[in-house]
């Protein structure tokens, strides 16, 4: 058996792999379809090829990732500790500053396939009462409608097909109107992060929330031979994963974003040092 260390330094090859062995169908499909259209456009291509993938990779990805999103939307994450449910005899929520869970009108951003649609049931998060998601990937939309069916939010959930780059000119979202921005794993593929970051900004009213999970560029403490490797892995990563780029500086990007009244967004507590793609969790209030 492998140390899990060699392990999660190959994992990235491995995940490459298995994302090209969805081009071939993905092409096929494509001739198959006659759609010239998207078929000689390598951004169309690689939405579909991506949308692909992602419709069998990501409920693997949500089990990994649910034991600390689902914390996260529910207020219990202080300073990159995930704390216990407050019914849990070792809770200590009691003493232990946390920002409340997601409500009211909320932005998700980068729904895809619908990985986290089921986070916004009543059951979850009962005092949600309007999400829009933005997601600019078509052929992902067929899959995001049966999630939302499936988590009976029809008329609560809204699709907006657009990036987060032309939500502004769309007017479909009012400018400080939203209570909650959510963004999971998704600020890594967004075009212009810092600009489009600061535009989401800018759609949060006075004491809105912004819960963040996201994958970030390695942390000194990981040492810079971690740093290098991933930045040797992002020279093909973002070509194969749907645009995603490894080492973004998103937690300096997001501080920088606006004003805010608190910060709380810290590396995942209990990360190993050998992770090349590391976490930051936490709620920034504006």
């Amino acid at each position: 058996m492998l140390p899990p260390a060699l392990v999660s330094l190959l994992d990235p090859f491995k995940f490459m792999g298995l994302a090209l062995s969805y081009l071939p169908g993905t092409i096929l499909a494509l001739v198959l379809a006659l759609d010239t259209q998207t078929l000689f456009s390598w951004p169309r291509l690689r939405a579909a090829w991506f949308g692909r993938f992602w419709a069998r990779v990501g409920p693997e990805v949500r089990t990994a990732g649910e034991k600390n999103v689902i914390p996260l939307v529910q207020g219990r994450v202080s300073h990159g500790h995930i704390l216990p449910p407050p019914s849990s005899p070792s809770s200590s929520l009691s003493s232990t500053t946390c920002p409340p869970p997601v409500s009211g009108t909320v932005l998700e951003i980068g729904p895809g396939s619908g990985m986290w649609t089921s986070l916004f049931t009543p059951t979850n998060l009962p005092a949600v009462t309007k999400v829009y998601g933005v997601e600019p990937n078509p052929s992902v939309h067929p899959l995001l409608r049966q999630q939302i069916a499936a988590a009976n939010l029809d008329g609560t959930y809204e699709i907006v097909p657009l990036g987060i780059e032309d939500l502004a000119a769309s007017g479909k979202v009012p400018l400080a109107s939203v209570d909650c921005v959510v963004t999971v794993m998704c600020l890594c593929s967004i075009p212009e992060p810092r600009h489009n970051m600061a535009q989401l900004y800018g759609y949060l009213k006075p004491g809105g929330r912004w819960y963040v999970y996201e994958h970030v560029r390695c942390f000194r403490s990981q040492g810079w031979g971690m740093g290098l490797y991933q930045a040797f892995l992002n020279l093909f990563w973002p070509h194969i994963i749907g645009g995603c780029e490894m080492g973004r500086d998103t937690a300096k990007w997001l501080r920088e974003a606006g004003p805010w009244s608190e910060v709380d967004l810290c590396q995942l507590e209990g990360e190993p040092w050998y992770y090349t793609m590391p976490h930051i969790i936490g709620v920034l209030t504006k």
